[in-house]
């Protein structure tokens, strides 16, 4: 469906693959960090999973953005044209 010029579904996709790449980095921050705590860097593990949980912030915000773009191409006011 295309609502005030943007493909939602497109465009719900793009948001999903942002999601994707954000889960892997989150992964990698959250395996460094426990490497690093077993090396003996504890400023760089802590360092790790506070951005581990900040990443877990942007997937959150992203699942919103996804949930967002459906009311918000619902209550557009525009022309809305479907493929059939």
């Amino acid at each position: 469906m295309c609502t005030n010029g943007i493909n939602t579904g497109q465009f719900e996709t793009m948001i999903e693959q942002i999601d994707d790449h954000v889960k892997l980095e989150r992964r990698w921050a959250h395996t460094l960090g426990h490497q690093a705590g077993d090396a003996g860097f504890p400023t760089v593990c802590e360092k790790l999973h506070a951005a581990q949980a900040l990443l877990d912030d942007v997937r959150a915000l992203l699942d919103e953005a996804k949930d967002a773009l459906e009311d918000d191409a619902r209550d557009a006011s525009a022309v809305t044209v479907s493929l059939v």
